[in-house]
C-alpha cells in the first residue's frame, strides 16, 4: 500500500480564468471572498442564498446586489456547474445522472425517491482507489479528489433537473455521500460541502439528514468530532480482519483494532446522541454465515448502531454472487435476536445500474492498481 499525506486545506478557493469560483464555498469560505474585494461580509449570505435556495448561476439576476456589485463579481467571480451527460431512470422511479467534471472524467449522481423522503447520493472522488472487491466503482481506478464545487454541484444540479428550488420546494431531503470514491480521503472538500447542505442559507438539511459513509479512515473518523457534526456509516462488511481485509483492503491499514475505538469516540462525542450505521454487503458463502452473524454480535454488541444488510448488485467482472434471500434472512434474525437493530436494504436503480457498489462513471485511471489512501492528521 501506498499512503500519502493529504495536506488539509478547508475552504481553498478553487479558481477559473482567473475568476474565483463561489459554488463550492461555505458561508465563511464565502465571507473571507467578499472581504478579499473590500465587500462587507454579510454579503456572503445574500449570494449563498440566490445559489443555493434559488438555484441561480447568474450574477445579473441576483437583484437585491447593487449593480456595481454584480458587475465586480462578473469580473472577479464565477459559478460553475457541470454538464449532464446522460440521464437516465429507473422503473422503481430511481434517476441516475451522469455529470461531466472535466474533460477525461464523469461522475455519477443516484436520486432515490420514497415516499416520505427523496435520498441523493453524491460522489467524493472521480473513481476510489480502495479497491474494494464487491464495488464497481473501485474497479475503474481513481484518478482525483473532486473539489468542493465538483461536490456540492451535484446538489445544486440534481435540484435543476427534479425541477426545484429549495427555497420553495424540498424534493431532496437527504444527502449521503455514498457515491464513487471515499469521502474521508478527500476531508479538504467533503467537509466544507455537507456544510453548505447543512447550511440554513443553503439547503437548511438536519446532520441526521447528511451521512458520510467511510470504508474505515480512522484519522478522519475522529476528526469529525472536532470538525463537523453528520451522521456516519461504516462500511463494514466483514466481522474479523482477515476476512476484512480481502473484501475492505484499507483495513491492511486500520483493522479493526483500530477502527472501533474510532467508532465509540464518534459516538460519544456528539452534542446529541449518535449512532452509526453499519454497512454489510450480503456475498454467497463469503460473509454471510452463522459464524460471521455471531463474530458481528460480539464486534458490535455494545456500540449504539443501525446494521445495514445490503444484498450483492452484481457488476460486469465480479466473481461474487448475491446471498440468498434465506441466507440474508437467517442472517438477520440471528443479529435480532442478539438484541441489534437490523434491516435490510432494499435494492433500488439496479437496472440502471445506480444501486449499492455499481457506480462506475468514466474514469481516466492513474493509480495503475496501486492502493493509494490518505493519512489524515
Amino acid at each position: 500500500m501506498v499512503f500519502v499525506e493529504e495536506k488539509i486545506i478547508e475552504n481553498a478557493t478553487a479558481v477559473y480564468n482567473g475568476k474565483s469560483d463561489l459554488l463550492g464555498l461555505d458561508q465563511k469560505g464565502l465571507a473571507d471572498f467578499f472581504v478579499s474585494i473590500g465587500e462587507k461580509p454579510f454579503r456572503s449570505t445574500q449570494v449563498m442564498k440566490w445559489i443555493h435556495q434559488f438555484g441561480i448561476s447568474d450574477f445579473d439576476e441576483m437583484t437585491n446586489l447593487s449593480k456595481a456589485l454584480r458587475e465586480k463579481l462578473k469580473f472577479r467571480a464565477i459559478i460553475r456547474t457541470p454538464k449532464i451527460i446522460a440521464e437516465q431512470k429507473s422503473s422503481d422511479g430511481t434517476i441516475k445522472w451522469l455529470l461531466e467534471v472535466d474533460q477525461k472524467n464523469s461522475i455519477e449522481v443516484v436520486f432515490i425517491p420514497e415516499k416520505e423522503r427523496g435520498t441523493l447520493c453524491i460522489s467524493s472522488q472521480v473513481g476510489c482507489a480502495l479497491d474494494c472487491s464487491f464495488c464497481a466503482t473501485g474497479k475503474q481506478g481513481f484518478n482525483r479528489n473532486l473539489q468542493n464545487w465538483e461536490i456540492i454541484a451535484q446538489m445544486w444540479v440534481a435540484n435543476k433537473a427534479l425541477g426545484c428550488k429549495p427555497k420553495e420546494q424540498r424534493i431532496i431531503s437527504n444527502v449521503v455521500f455514498m457515491g464513487m470514491g471515499e469521502p474521508l480521503l478527500n476531508v479538504t472538500h467533503t467537509f466544507p460541502s455537507a456544510r453548505i447542505l447543512m447550511d440554513d442559507n443553503a439547503y437548511g438539511l438536519s446532520k441526521r439528514r447528511v451521512t458520510i459513509s467511510s470504508s474505515g479512515v480512522v484519522p478522519a473518523i475522529n476528526r469529525i468530532k472536532d470538525s463537523l457534526d453528520v451522521s456516519l456509516a461504516i462500511s463494514l462488511h466483514a466481522p474479523n480482519n482477515k476476512l476484512r481485509d480481502e473484501i475492505v483492503p484499507i483495513n491492511q491499514r486500520y483493522p479493526l483494532e483500530e477502527l472501533m475505538p474510532a467508532l465509540f469516540n464518534y459516538v460519544e462525542s456528539g452534542h446529541s446522541k449518535r449512532h452509526v450505521t453499519v454497512e454489510y454487503v450480503m456475498l454467497d458463502k463469503i460473509n454471510d454465515r452463522i459464524e460471521h452473524a455471531q463474530q458481528l454480535i460480539k464486534l458490535l454488541k455494545d456500540l449504539p448502531c443501525k446494521i445495514n444488510l445490503i444484498p450483492f448488485n452484481v457488476f460486469v467482472g465480479t466473481s461474487y454472487i448475491r446471498s440468498s434471500n434465506n441466507a440474508i434472512r437467517r442472517f438477520q434474525d440471528l443479529l435480532i435476536k442478539a438484541g441489534l437493530i437490523c434491516t435490510i436494504r432494499r435494492t433500488r436503480g439496479d437496472d440502471i445500474d445506480a444501486a449499492c457498489g455499481q457506480l462506475a462513471g468514466k474514469v481516466k485511471d492513474k493509480t495503475k492498481r496501486t492502493l493509494q489512501a490518505v493519512q489524515v492528521k
